[in-house]
């Protein structure tokens, strides 16, 4: 669906996006997963054919986005970080506008609107000033514009940004009931989004591609130890003994500390040995009061492969050396560049 290759974006000497290369296939929700200031948002534009590469190809659905743009445009619906609203226009004459920017003909319209509205939940607000709505229903019209006109591909640069909780959860929703019917690429650096909603993980950071996978693969690739912590009551000793000859087994910590009469063992294994451990305990007469198994999460991922750490915890933009001293000049950039791309579709639909 989409072949990306050796990409990359540079703002003068500061490299935005480093020579990255990755394919999405049809029919899958992508998450690009990154620190504030990865470039995410850059390949996002880039892909979409809002902002110029540097060097580098991007092909939607076998063309080019720099040779054939309008053909590769109509195959992707965008939503950018901030979407691109008339605040004066209701949902539904925006909903208007976009549709005739794309091309769409008015009997194509009256058919493709009223759908897209009660699909995003926007139907109630449909008469309502843009301005006047919540942040929520803003981005609701925003993903509504996106897949107007039923595009293959559905590209959302951080959807949840800035929502509260319950606005949050029912993006999320939205956004799995779109990964039915489109292929959907998900920008974000909030963990959480990605790992409950993407089939398959691309984490970017300082421009470059450092992993990706599905997230169960990405922690058995990078972490693949199971930690099963255990509180005994017993002879602590001997039930450390009894565990460490368990092939999977490949470490046992044991931690008397407590004062209770109870001791916790620390066990690192290939899998989950919980039953096995079980069995161990009642043949010595060790009395296993609790058993808690964790695995490395998407977390632990993240910042073992990224040298963001810092901002990955803060929510800050990590400051890079080089970068342009103005970043609203990047963003008129990327503004410009989205009214091109409404302004190529309509001309091809004037033909």
């Amino acid at each position: 669906m989409i072949e990306v290759r050796n990409l990359t974006r540079k703002y003068g000497d500061y490299t935005a996006v480093d020579s990255i290369s990755f394919d999405i296939e049809d029919g899958r929700i992508y998450g690009f997963l990154g620190p504030n200031g990865a470039g995410k948002s850059t390949t996002m534009n880039i892909i979409t054919g809002c902002l110029a590469a540097t060097s580098g190809t991007v092909s939607v659905n076998g063309f080019d986005i720099f040779e054939e743009p309008i053909k590769a445009k109509k195959c992707i619906g965008y939503l950018p970080e901030i979407p691109p609203l008339y605040p004066d226009m209701t949902p539904l004459e925006y909903l208007k506008f976009v549709g005739s920017a794309k091309g769409m003909k008015k009997a194509q319209l009256n058919e493709a609107i009223p759908v897209v509205m009660e699909k995003t939940g926007i139907s109630d607000v449909a008469d309502k000033l843009i301005k006047n709505l919540s942040k929520g229903y803003k981005q609701r019209v925003g993903i509504a514009q996106a897949i107007l006109g039923n595009p293959q591909v559905v590209i959302l640069d951080e959807p949840t940004v800035g929502l509260d909780p319950k606005q949050i959860v029912e993006i999320r929703n939205l956004i799995r009931e779109l990964g039915e019917n489109h292929t959907v690429i998900l920008s974000s650096h909030i963990l959480p989004e990605v790992s409950e909603v993407c089939d398959e993980i691309i984490i970017i950071s300082n421009g470059e591609i450092v992993a990706s996978d599905t997230a169960e693969n990405l922690i058995n690739k990078f972490n693949p130890s199971t930690i099963t912590e255990i509180i005994i009551k017993g002879d602590v000793e001997k039930a450390a003994e009894a565990v460490a000859e368990l092939d999977e087994v490949k470490e046992v910590e044991i931690d008397d500390s407590a004062t209770d009469g109870t001791a916790k063992l620390v066990v690192t294994s290939d899998c989950d040995i919980r039953e096995a451990l079980a069995e161990i305990f009642m043949h010595n007469g060790i009395l296993a009061i609790s058993m808690n198994l964790s695995k490395a999460s998407l977390e632990d991922i993240f910042l073992e492969v990224t040298s963001e750490n810092l901002h990955m915890l803060t929510g800050a933009a990590p400051v890079k050396k080089d970068a342009p001293a103005d970043s609203g000049e990047v963003d008129e950039i990327q503004k410009d560049n989205v009214n091109e791309l409404y302004e190529e579709t309509s001309e091809e639909g004037d033909e």
